[in-house]
């Protein structure tokens, strides 16, 4: 028997020092950090994705219905002009033209600016909603600590 110590070739073959068999190699390690890194950076694109469309259909009712204030604030104005047209020809025309147009074209106008006003305040109120992607933000600001190994703070 001798006193030096063999070790067992069947644990140690092919392995460089220091290593067993049952750690990966670097290369290994290197290829899992890869296929992690490569997940993480496809699974942050589907979800900016994912809150890029909700936020561009909320921002999309919203503008539409802004552009539906704008026409129908288009009207108001065009019902007010009317309006004083009619009541400045009865002013001018000492009482010939029939005032009852007048007033039914300023009762439209009003009509109008009250529509006007609930799309206006309606799609304000769908733009604040609007909110962006904060949870892409938000998993992006974290991945430099995940590269890190450390956890987020």
């Amino acid at each position: 028997m001798s006193t030096q110590y063999e070790p067992d070739p069947r644990t140690t073959a092919g392995t460089p020092a220091g290593r067993t068999s049952g750690e990966p190699s670097v290369g290994e390690l290197f290829g899992e950090v890869s296929r992690d890194l490569s997940t993480l950076i496809r699974q942050e694109i589907a979800l900016a994705k994912a809150e890029a469309t909700v936020s561009a259909k909320q921002a999309g009712k919203g503008a539409g219905l802004l552009g539906g204030a704008a026409w129908s604030t288009h009207f108001v104005l065009l019902f007010l002009s009317v309006a004083l047209w009619w009541a400045l020809g009865t002013a001018l025309g000492e009482g010939s033209a029939d005032p009852s147009l007048g007033w039914s074209a300023l009762i439209v106008a009003v009509i109008w600016a009250i529509i006007a006003a609930v799309l206006a305040l309606t799609g304000r109120k769908k733009l604040r909603e609007t909110r962006g992607m904060p949870e892409t933000a938000d998993s992006v600001k974290k991945i430099p600590d995940a590269l890190k190994g450390q956890e987020p703070s």
